[in-house]
């Protein structure tokens, strides 16, 4: 018979950054401790850190107050960033031209797994 692991997950969807911004972050914490990877989020200098920092904490607390798993037990096993709609604005340019500015979203989301 298969034993289900339990999971817990946090979702944020249309974040003003780019994915590809989040990834670098993402990419340091993938499969480390939860309290090693809040470590390195928290000192890491890029503007994604906060942003996983915050989502981190609320896939913990997810954990512990809806799934009712151990907090010194999760890990990260999933974080993944998808890129979301691209918000389009005009900026005036050379001989009356316009040049298009990509604002770029993305949907980040982290899954926490417990380990035996």
């Amino acid at each position: 018979m298969e034993e289900t692991v339990k999971t817990a997950e946090a979702t944020l969807r249309y974040a003003r950054i780019s994915a590809r911004k989040v990834k670098i972050v993402a990419d340091l914490i993938r499969g480390k401790e939860v309290s090693e990877a809040l470590a390195i989020v928290k000192f890491t200098p890029k503007a994604s850190s906060d942003i996983i920092e915050k989502l981190l904490k609320s896939a913990i607390a997810n954990a512990e107050n809806n799934h009712g798993m151990d907090s010194k037990k999760l890990y990260v096993a999933e974080i993944y960033a998808n890129q979301g709609p691209t918000l389009k604005r005009i900026r005036p340019a050379a001989k009356g031209s316009a040049v298009r500015i990509r604002k770029r979203t993305s949907h980040i989301t982290i899954v926490l797994k417990e380990r035996e």
